[in-house]
């Protein structure tokens, strides 16, 4: 059977156990899988992490798989896993909204480049309702975010919003 090289895009900003998750399920069912952050994404903010802070916290908290390497990545997603030889690329769904957008680019990425494959992994209940989004915002307003973070990442977000008054 041939090398199977799975890439998981997404923006991780920051990463949540939940993509931890997705990411390890991956890693599985993949010889190779391939975290690739988006470095500044059109539809959405300016990131709070830069892009080599994403690299690190998502290094850190896969450090234990062997099969995983991560990179960034400023081109479409179509480009990358020609460059990387992935053949799947697997995106994490949480709930009916996240199935609407995903559903149009793995659409638009079959038009680009027919040869690959998108394969969506069902969040497990535990994360279904974690996103950046709002992890950011808990941070933000110093909420405990460690639920929903590593300890790195708790850290790095405390260190982002360093003014905020804990409760």
């Amino acid at each position: 059977m041939a090398h199977r090289t799975a890439l998981c895009p997404g923006t991780f900003d920051p990463p949540t156990l939940g993509h931890m998750d997705v990411v390890r399920r991956a890693a599985r069912m993949f010889d190779e899988v391939v975290v690739a952050i988006v470095r500044a994404p059109q539809h959405k903010a300016q990131p709070l992490f830069s892009a080599e802070e994403r690299i690190e916290l998502i290094e850190d908290a896969l450090a234990d798989l062997p099969n995983v390497r991560v990179r960034s990545f400023s081109t479409l997603v179509v480009d990358v896993a020609k460059e990387e030889g992935a053949t799947i690329l697997v995106k994490g769904l949480r709930a009916v909204s996240d199935f609407e957008w995903e559903f149009q680019m793995a659409h638009l990425n079959a038009e680009l480049a027919p040869e690959l494959e998108t394969a969506f992994v069902m969040s497990y209940p535990d994360w279904s309702f974690v996103s950046s989004s709002g992890v950011r915002e808990v941070a933000a307003f110093g909420g405990d975010v460690s639920k929903y973070v590593t300890a790195r990442v708790a850290d790095a977000l405390r260190a982002k919003f360093p003014e905020v008054e804990r409760g």
